[in-house]
């Protein structure tokens, strides 16, 4: 196991490049399964979350090369249907398989997903709009596995009841060799899905989205190989941004996405920090003096990310007054205000007044935590201090390596696996701007 050490009080400055989205990387990579021809992928981060997809998709039997940040793979023939628990269990995205499996085999056997522990995040919607279009489906508490099977797949009109990223893209994999036309209803609108979608076009399928929640497939008989560059990766970017802003410094980001990042950006320069666009894909983040408190609201794209809101948490501790987090899209995703606590943040939990609660938010009501809170309190300007920490989840590990950067004393944090699941070598980028990180082994 590894630890990073961190002395607080540097002012990062200089100049970062994006690395490719995870969150797009993690589904293309199963596109190799809609095809018997080369898929070669470029700007592939090189992450553990990555390399856990690969393992799935290789016990399935494709094969994969990487050189540097590109990955070629070939589906050499399916003749395991069933990802290994083992595997499967620790990244809940493994369950895209379920698509093209049951398009081109006809089966699919899949562990309950794994990941990130953010409230029970179930999989009941993908697995609804599977059996409209054909698939039977029947899950084991025995085994913790989904068995499923589907002599076609039928094109149909599916509505999702909610917001759903990870069952949109499940769909497209499914949609685009089923017979006939699917029209997903509700469909997620994040920049990602469609770095998805345009995958898969060159691909030879034909998707379009027909409105702003709608997308239209009408499935084709095959697929063949194609090209695909991995579009940077808008949570590391936010995650610089906010670097920048909390330790006063200035940092120029290449291969940026803030026409995508907008109301973001919008609550960045209400805080009065700077952004000035150098050109359509550099952007500079600054920031000196105090910042402004500011609310925010998670919501589905194109609103406030939910994946930006622990992050913006360590911003606001250092903000002159009162500021709130109202989490809409999760139901436990807390998981560092303890952590913060430790460092001397004054964060208190508050439920928000909300008429309809089981509508109003996007995840399933019915399962919420007993006892948690959708909403947090800061209290700031705090000056932080020195702490042991652990990281819980991916985007609460990136929240406490920015609240160690600006933390009075060394800071030690435990589980950087975490932050390994979604950000490349993060101690290396994060010197080469002035930061004090170092990654060690942890003493037995």
């Amino acid at each position: 196991m590894e630890t990073f050490v961190i002395t607080g009080g540097s002012s990062l400055k200089g100049e970062i490049s994006i690395q490719g989205a995870k969150n797009v990387a993690l589904k293309i990579i199963v596109c190799s399964l809609l095809t018997d021809d080369e898929l070669i992928i470029h700007d592939i981060p090189l992450l553990s979350d990555v390399q856990c997809m690969l393992d799935v998709l290789a016990g399935l039997g494709v094969k994969y090369k990487h050189s540097g940040h590109t990955l070629s793979l070939r589906n050499t023939g399916i003749t395991n249907v069933t990802v290994p628990l083992d595997v499967g269990a620790r990244l809940r995205t493994s369950s895209m398989v379920v698509g093209p499996l049951l398009a081109r085999y006809g089966k699919a056997v899949i562990p309950n997903p794994g990941g990130c522990r953010l409230g029970s995040r179930p999989i009941d919607r993908h697995i609804d709009a599977l059996q409209q279009m054909g698939a039977a489906i029947e899950y084991d508490p025995q085994d913790g596995y989904f068995h499923l099977t589907a002599k076609k797949l039928t094109g149909t009109t599916i509505v999702f009841p909610k917001n759903t990223h990870t069952g949109t893209e499940t769909l497209l994999l499914a949609a685009v060799l089923a017979t006939g036309t699917t029209v997903l209803k509700n469909a997620a609108e994040e920049v990602e899905v469609d770095d998805l979608i345009l995958l898969l076009n060159n691909m030879g399928a034909q998707i379009k989205r027909t409105a702003s929640r709608e997308i239209t497939i009408h499935g084709v008989d095959s697929l063949h190989g194609a090209t695909h560059t991995v579009m940077p990766d808008r949570n590391e970017e936010v995650t610089f941004a906010v670097a920048a802003a909390i330790t006063r410094g200035s940092i120029t980001v290449h291969k940026s996405q803030r026409n995508s990042l907008r109301y973001f950006t919008d609550a960045y320069r209400k805080t009065g920090a700077h952004i000035r666009a150098i050109d359509e894909t550099t952007t500079e983040y600054s920031f000196s003096g105090t910042p402004i408190p500011v609310d925010i609201q998670t919501m589905p794209h194109p609103g406030f990310m939910t994946d930006w809101q622990a992050p913006w948490a360590v911003f606001m501790t250092q903000a002159a007054g009162v500021s709130h987090i109202h989490e809409t899209v999760f139901e436990s995703r807390f998981a560092y205000v303890e952590e913060l606590r430790k460092m001397g943040a004054d964060l208190t939990f508050f439920e928000p007044h909300v008429h309809h609660p089981e509508t109003y938010y996007n995840f399933n009501w019915a399962d919420r935590i007993p006892d948690s809170f959708q909403g947090l309190t800061i209290h700031g300007p705090t000056k932080l201090h020195n702490a042991i920490l652990t990281m819980h989840d991916l985007r609460a590990g990136a929240t406490l390596v920015l609240a160690a950067l600006i933390a009075q004393g060394q800071s030690i944090i435990h589980g950087i696996e975490q932050i390994d699941r979604g950000y490349e070598r993060i101690e290396d980028r994060l010197r080469s701007l002035g930061a004090s990180i170092a990654r060690k082994k942890e003493e037995v």
